[in-house]
């Protein structure tokens, strides 16, 4: 097993259990209750159960999907919480994806004015990137996690196994991460990335570390997201207003999904403004399509996906921000660009044709 410390929590990465186990047994929690959706009920809780003997935990159980990170899910976790007798003496296991750490994260320290969570992200996203920075929230108005606050767990567990009950779809939504990561931070992750064509869970736990570093060396260094951490935002801004736009479609998708065309079109607006080679976004728009194949944005809706940029986090008034990078492992934060640029990085990613090559 290897850790990772943050400032006040820490990582633990491969064979958590024995870890997990001293840790509920060291402190002296007078409840613990563990929060599941319908997919980690029934494949991932049998192991905690299995592994940490004779425990008496209760259980929270939403149903899964970004659909259901509101405020509604919310209110029916704190009446659970409430019911079960929580307090501020009292933990919460955040088990599953990451909605439930999301999500989890906030109910937990908003009940009470804040009582102690761990997180047990069980998707390749959530161990990547919800398991760092201590954000967490919930989806408002059709705009992701517009009510949230900061607030880090007393620890993460992850253990990569998990990735063996994942549909391949979940594995290739949190490898979008990964990629990111590499593309904003470590030239040498992303050409070792460019070399991988198919996604094995077992094969993971390199990469997670990895990745997981490089989110931890940005977060210290600016824990809320002041400046340098906007960095990780690179593809989030067009990816997000996707995501949000499809959730309300007959073709949702996941959030590396819309993520990855994100940083396609974002790529293409860095290689405008900051100069990317031509050479390097074609080799990034390459592999994106390489991995996740087309997906046609509906050009009928590029006013209302602008309208949903125009709502995000990291706006400072009427400019939409964004993060560009110069080349790969470089990125630069707080970039603005006209909305008919925006628009035209759209229209570059529908006229574009999965390489034959791959």
């Amino acid at each position: 097993m290897r850790i990772i410390e943050l400032s006040d929590y820490k990582l633990y990465v491969g064979d958590i259990w024995e870890t997990l186990k001293i840790q509920l047994e060291n402190q002296t929690y007078n409840k613990v209750a563990i929060l599941v959706d319908e997919n980690t009920s029934k494949h991932c809780l049998p192991l905690l159960q299995q592994k940490i003997e004779n425990s008496n935990f209760s259980t929270v159980e939403i149903a899964s999907g970004e659909t259901n990170k509101t405020i509604n899910t919310c209110i029916f976790i704190w009446q659970q919480m409430m019911t079960l007798g929580l307090d501020r003496h009292s933990l919460l296991i955040n088990l599953g994806g990451g909605v439930i750490g999301d999500m989890g994260g906030f109910c937990a320290a908003t009940f009470k004015r804040g009582l102690s969570f761990i997180q047990i992200p069980t998707t390749l996203l959530a161990q990547v990137d919800a398991s760092i920075g201590g954000k967490l929230g919930i989806d408002f108005a059709q705009i992701k996690n517009a009510i949230g606050l900061f607030q880090n767990p007393q620890a993460v567990f992850i253990d990569p196994s998990f990735l063996k009950t994942l549909p391949y779809e979940e594995l290739r939504s949190g490898f979008a991460e990964i990629i990111k990561h590499g593309l904003i931070a470590d030239a040498n992750l992303w050409n070792i990335i460019v070399g991988i064509r198919e996604l094995k869970p077992l094969e993971m736990e390199d990469l997670i570390y990895h990745s997981l570093n490089i989110k931890r060396s940005i977060v210290n260094q600016d824990p809320f997201e002041k400046g340098l951490r906007k960095v990780l935002n690179f593809g989030h801004t067009i990816g997000h207003a996707l995501e949000s736009y499809a959730l309300e479609s007959t073709k949702p998708l996941l959030h590396g999904e819309a993520i990855a065309i994100g940083m396609i079109c974002e790529s293409y607006l860095s290689h405008k403004q900051k100069q990317l080679p031509s050479v390097d976004l074609k080799k990034i728009t390459d592999y994106f399509l390489s991995i996740y194949g087309k997906y046609q944005i509906d050009q009928a809706a590029f006013d209302q996906l602008i309208d949903l940029m125009r709502q995000d986090k990291k706006n400072n008034g009427r400019e939409i921000n964004f993060t560009f990078i110069s080349k790969p492992g470089v990125a630069l934060f707080d970039c603005t660009i006209s909305t008919t640029r925006i628009i035209e990085s759209m229209v570059y990613y529908n006229g574009l044709a999965i390489p034959k090559s791959h």
